[in-house]
């Protein structure tokens, strides 16, 4: 893509926390910084990726939109595999490697189940596309204060399940490989950062602002019912069902939650 285009994807995507414009609203974007291989000079490309279980690792395709030849950052990890990965609420340095074999073939024919188009780019450009795995090393949440950051990451599970919703919608009958693990990993995303209010901010608050006890209580039921819905998705998506209803009761109460939290925390949290 023009050098130009990029950037204003990769302003849209820095300004709005991940969120960008067409044409790739609504898509699973990262920007990855690599290293030039020739320059040395640092590199940010916006790219589409798949999550794998438990999010250990992300995949991105080297298609160059179905260009005969690779391109410049597949290139520039060649030769310096550290990168830095942005997902629109977290930045960290990741390793990235190439996949071959049976592995590769299996994250591809994820990608196609996803998107037919992967396999249009791979007829269109001649070549096998390579896969990369990147691997976080180092690196976290941004340096933001707590209600700011509770935003950030709100609005990271929103834009997820919105795109999960879509895709399910769209699946008809079939559920693919590439969405389960969207799924579960959303499910698993969910509960990690519901124990973490539960074990550390909510106690903290409990002690220094005991005339929120109405609000944390509320909360914290909320978080059982939101667990119970989650452990239902997880059940359908494992057995099969309607995992459209599934997806559509928890989205429903799971934004209640997002937008209560935040009317009566995030004042807080930012010390209002």
């Amino acid at each position: 893509m023009p050098n130009d285009f990029n950037q204003s994807i990769i302003d849209q995507f820095r300004a709005n926390n991940g969120k960008v414009g067409p044409p790739f609203e609504g898509a699973r974007l990262l920007l990855l910084t690599t290293t030039g291989a020739r320059s040395g000079e640092r590199h940010t490309t916006p790219l589409g990726f798949l999550a794998d279980e438990g999010n250990a690792r992300l995949f991105v395709i080297a298609s160059a939109g179905g260009s005969p030849r690779n391109p410049a950052w597949y290139h520039n990890i060649l030769t310096d595999p550290r990168v830095t990965v942005e997902d629109g609420a977290f930045t960290y340095e990741a390793t990235a490697a190439v996949l071959d074999g049976a592995e590769r073939d299996e994250i591809f024919a994820r990608a196609v189940e996803a998107d037919p188009g992967w396999a249009e780019y791979e007829t269109k450009s001649g070549r096998t596309l390579p896969v990369v795995a990147l691997t976080q090393t180092a690196g976290g949440p941004p340096d933001m204060r707590g209600g700011d950051f509770l935003k950030l990451v709100h609005d990271a599970f929103r834009r997820e399940l919105a795109l999960i919703r879509k895709e399910v919608a769209e699946s008809g009958a079939g559920l693919g490989a590439q969405l389960r693990i969207n799924c579960l990993n959303l499910c698993q995303g969910l509960h990690f950062h519901h124990t973490i209010e539960d074990t550390r901010m909510f106690p903290h608050l409990d002690g220094s602002r005991p005339d929120l006890a109405p609000v944390l209580t509320r909360l914290r039921d909320e978080h059982r019912v939101i667990q119970d819905l989650v452990e239902e998705l997880r059940k359908v998506v494992a057995g099969g069902g309607n995992v459209l209803a599934e997806v559509e009761r928890l989205t429903t109460e799971l934004e209640a939650h997002l937008d209560y939290e935040e009317e009566h925390l995030i004042p807080v949290l930012n010390g209002a």
